[in-house]
């Protein structure tokens, strides 16, 4: 008898049942036994892409099975390389204590790891000031400074030619499309580097003793600086002035804007954080009008230089 029962065929399968803590609560409690850690409450997190509950004093996170169309097996070899690479940095991460498998109905890869309390910035940048913004950025630049920088491959990703990580551009005009994929083809982003990938806001922790904790590095790469930045510049920071000064300095509108235009280019998410945060897909017909609207977005925000 299966431990999991629900059906996963596909990506809108898994997606109906993820945060279910009833559907995974025999799962969780067999792999909490097989891992000698003792029986505990099951309590919901921040949804994310995977299957990520409390679970006492650790956190069990149970990648989406190949099933779904969307197999996680090296969203979990990059968790466990970035764990060490970022304790290594000195840069605080929930550390994992367990990983493998489990052969039930489905192939599920976990880790479980730590727990570590805090704020995240989605919530805590609420309530900050100016001076506040200005400082977590700088605080996030010192991190991302550390973890941005070459190391040896540790997953098979190549973030600029594999064209299933194109499919969130599915939806924009036949022009841009093409327009895009000759921009890339032919554009040096500069050195690859580690970078995290999905650094939202739900992923940095503010901890009670003020330091900044990094979750989740499930979509690590190897990738141009720029697919970090830009995420950072418009989907945790949203355009915001006061955060953007503390990460970038003193910086130029224009700069700035390329530096986003080529990471959202590439990004695995670009086409889907360009609807989120800069306009629906219809509205950009060819590149050079997201480049202006990228532009427009930095001056109506204002310019700290």
């Amino acid at each position: 008898m299966s431990l999991f029962t629900a059906q996963i065929n596909n990506w809108s399968d898994w997606s109906k049942v993820f945060q279910s803590i009833p559907a995974f609560t025999p799962l969780v409690e067999y792999i909490l036994s097989n891992e000698h850690f003792p029986p505990a409450k099951i309590e919901s997190l921040t949804p994310g892409t995977n299957a990520v509950f409390k679970v006492g004093k650790y956190v069990i996170k149970i990648f989406a099975p190949a099933d779904s169309g969307m197999d996680q097996t090296v969203s979990l070899q990059s968790e466990l390389f970035a764990a060490k690479r970022a304790d290594a940095l000195g840069i605080l991460t929930p550390k994992p204590v367990a990983a493998g498998f489990v052969e039930d109905k489905y192939r599920f890869a976990y880790i479980i790891t730590e727990y570590i309390s805090g704020v995240p910035f989605t919530d805590a940048v609420q309530t900050m000031t100016p001076d506040e913004k200005t400082d977590f950025g700088r605080n996030l630049r010192v991190i991302t400074n550390k973890l941005n920088t070459p190391c040896e491959p540790f997953n098979p990703i190549d973030v600029i030619n594999d064209k299933d990580r194109w499919k969130r551009w599915d939806k924009y005009p036949e022009r841009f499309k093409s327009e895009r994929i000759a921009y890339i083809q032919s554009h040096d982003f500069g050195q690859k580097v580690f970078v995290h990938g999905d650094l939202s806001g739900d992923n940095i922790l503010l901890t009670s003793h003020g330091g900044l904790c990094i979750l989740d590095f499930g979509d690590a790469v190897l990738a141009p600086i720029v697919y970090e930045q830009e995420l950072i510049a418009i989907d945790i920071f949203t355009f915001d002035p006061a955060l953007l000064y503390g990460f970038f300095g003193n910086y130029q509108v224009d700069e700035l804007a390329d530096l986003c235009f080529n990471g959202l280019l590439i990004h695995d998410f670009g086409g889907d954080t360009v609807e989120e945060h800069i306009g629906k897909p219809g509205k950009f017909q060819c590149l050079e009008d997201l480049r202006k609207k990228l532009k427009e977005k930095f001056e109506h925000k204002g310019d700290l230089t």
